[in-house]
């Protein structure tokens, strides 16, 4: 009789163990997605983000989900990720969203707004804010979900190839500027140009541009820029915290088992905050051996910036009226904006200007 019932207790844990085995494996498959960048590997922040999501993914899975990177232009061109994503010839991409204003506008409030939300407020608008409930809302038009992964931190105002004094300087200026901003310059009598990355020096060499931004010192000094273009303006203020994104195609995302999309998510907030760090670290050092190098630093004038204010202001009106998912998405970043000032100018804004005098002590 106890034979009896060891053989049927036994039996019974084989058949349990039958059926849990591939549960397990059912819920930690084996996958390898690619991953298409907008940015090259000699720009290791920018690039090394989409690096430092992937290693994050495979370690958390045992290295059961793979993600192979590929750098703008190893797959597709870095201004057609989005696309790449939305018809599923890769399963995701990292990349800015405002490289895809040409679509629609809303796109270009996602990384950054003119005179908007700096890094800190625009990772909190999109987290507590609603934001990226609003983004994805939006981008399921496009057939992929977004997560964020990465901030540049304020941006410079770029380099330019002669001095910007007054606002009539800005006339007929050829600028290399992405997103929404440039129709902002076209206002002020500019002829924004959608430059790539890696084309951005031979153009100013050449004089097919007269003026560029790029990122900030970190980046701007591996491309060179000083060479052909000697001011340094400041500040970036189109790009007072430009968020990157992971855009991931909505058949593969719904397609993944729970445990996967919380390694993905978990994944790209590691890889935003690297980002954010790698930036504060490298910029100071960078900065001096531009300026040591012959950059001539110099701020927009006032008048500069208040023309760009006013023009700004304008073109969020125009945009509005004409586009409701603009609409929306601006007035959310407006609130929330109005509400962080508030705050920021108690603390962080009077901390931050003591300290900045206390400096050459």
């Amino acid at each position: 009789m106890q034979r009896r019932r060891f053989l049927k207790t036994a039996g019974l844990g084989v058949a349990a163990s039958a059926i849990a085995a591939p549960a397990i494996a059912q819920s930690s498959p084996e996958l390898k997605w690619r991953l298409t960048s907008s940015f090259p590997k000699s720009l290791d922040a920018l690039y090394g983000a989409s690096e430092v999501f992937a290693k994050s993914v495979a370690e958390a899975t045992d290295n059961k989900f793979h993600i192979q990177c590929f750098a703008a232009g190893e797959l597709v061109p870095g201004l057609q990720a989005a696309d790449a994503v939305s018809n599923g010839t890769v399963e995701m991409c990292h990349t800015a969203s405002y490289y895809y204003v040409g679509k629609d506008p809303t796109f270009g409030l996602f990384t950054a707004q003119p005179f908007g939300l700096n890094t800190r407020m625009q990772t909190s608008w999109m987290y507590f804010g609603g934001a990226l409930d609003l983004a994805n809302a939006f981008y399921k038009k496009y057939h992929f979900m977004a997560l964020p992964c990465g901030n540049t931190t304020c941006q410079m105002g770029g380099w330019f190839r002669k001095e910007i004094k007054t606002v009539a300087d800005l006339h007929g200026l050829k600028f290399r500027i992405a997103g929404f901003a440039g129709q902002i310059f076209s206002k002020l009598g500019s002829v924004p140009q959608q430059v790539a990355g890696g084309d951005i020096y031979p153009a100013l060499e050449k004089g097919t541009i007269d003026a560029a931004e790029w990122v900030g010192p970190y980046d701007d000094e591996k491309l060179g820029f000083q060479k052909v273009a000697k001011y340094y303006y400041y500040p970036g203020w189109w790009e007072g915290g430009a968020m990157l994104h992971n855009f991931i195609n909505l058949d593969k995302w719904n397609a993944l088992p729970k445990s996967y999309q919380a390694v993905v998510k978990a994944a790209s907030e590691t890889a935003h905050n690297w980002m954010i760090a790698r930036y504060d670290s490298g910029n100071p050092g960078a900065l001096k051996k531009l300026v040591a190098g012959g950059a001539q630093l110099r701020p927009f004038p006032q008048a500069v910036m208040e023309a760009c204010y006013k023009a700004t202001n304008e073109t969020y009106q125009e945009v509005s009226a004409k586009n409701a998912d603009f609409k929306k998405v601006y007035e959310s970043m407006v609130a929330f904006r109005g509400e962080e000032y508030l705050w920021w100018q108690v603390a962080e804004l009077g901390f931050d200007a003591f300290m900045v005098r206390m400096r050459p002590r």
